[in-house]
């Protein structure tokens, strides 16, 4: 059944700290704001704070959202979720790319349960339907010290109820929502509560040194289609092989396979191919 919750109501902070759990380090408490200009740049004041490691910062509607690579982040008031969390991790700086992996593999996850449908991750981070239609982007913001990681910043943005009707035509044609894909609307106080369970586990999991690689690893969307990397002012082509140990994207080119550490997705091609 279709979720009908007042306007008044969603903006109701004692709504959104439902979704939190005391007894839980990631989303032990939940700060909800109307409108903010960045949930990461919240995040990261809030680190500073007594008690602020792991609080949940959560906007309506952001006037300064960002993604990766300096882009901004498009989203309506009353549809989304958005919501960036701030943890000091004991993670080797090696390890650090593990961050984002445990924070996609809990988006997929709880994406998964919202919905009773699967969804992947497309390389490094993106969560998208079976069909590659994204429903959410991670921005992931870490401080090294050393050989250690000392903090890391996850920011999530997750279509929940923004329907692809809704969406301007050059976004509708590649991304999708929870609504569309459960066939309507969510609650996404309840949403946000999965996920921070999720994202809790995931965390726990990491900081126990299970590497999320093989569960990052069977989750991959692009695996077997033909892509086009940018890597810093290189264009690279080939087919998506799989992920390295590093996290990597292993590229099989035409002189051999390579792993891009850092780079994106530029283009997908139409049809899968292994050669």
């Amino acid at each position: 059944m279709p979720v009908t919750i007042s306007r008044r109501a969603e903006l109701s902070p004692g709504r959104w700290s439902r979704a939190a759990a005391p007894g839980r380090r990631v989303g032990h408490a939940v700060e909800f704001h109307p409108t903010i200009g960045s949930t990461n740049d919240r995040a990261h004041a809030v680190l500073r704070e007594s008690g602020g490691e792991g609080r949940a910062i959560v906007a309506d509607l952001q006037t300064q959202g960002r993604g990766r690579r300096g882009r901004s982040w498009l989203s309506p008031a009353a549809s989304n979720l958005m919501v960036s969390v701030g943890i000091r991790c004991r993670l080797s700086s090696r390890d650090a790319w593990w961050i984002g992996a445990a924070a996609a593999l809990a988006v997929s996850s709880a994406a998964a349960s919202a919905t009773a449908a699967p969804f992947l991750i497309r390389w490094p981070n993106d969560v998208v339907t079976g069909e590659g239609h994204k429903v959410a982007g991670l921005l992931i913001e870490t401080a090294l010290d050393g050989a250690r990681l000392r903090e890391a910043v996850i920011g999530i943005g997750l279509n929940v109820n923004w329907s692809r009707a809704a969406m301007p035509p050059g976004i509708a044609g590649r991304a999708s929502s929870l609504c569309d894909v459960r066939g309507a609307t969510l609650d996404r106080v309840e949403v946000l509560g999965a996920l921070l369970q999720a994202l809790d586990e995931e965390i726990g999991r990491c900081e126990k040194g299970e590497s999320p690689l093989p569960r990052y690893r069977e989750r991959q969307w692009l695996d077997g289609r033909l892509v086009r990397i940018e890597a810093g002012d290189q264009i690279l082509e080939g087919t998506a092989s799989g992920i390295g140990p590093e996290g990597g994207l292993l590229l099989r080119m035409h002189d051999g396979l390579r792993e891009v550490g850092i780079g994106e997705v530029v283009r997908v091609a139409e049809r899968s191919w292994i050669p």
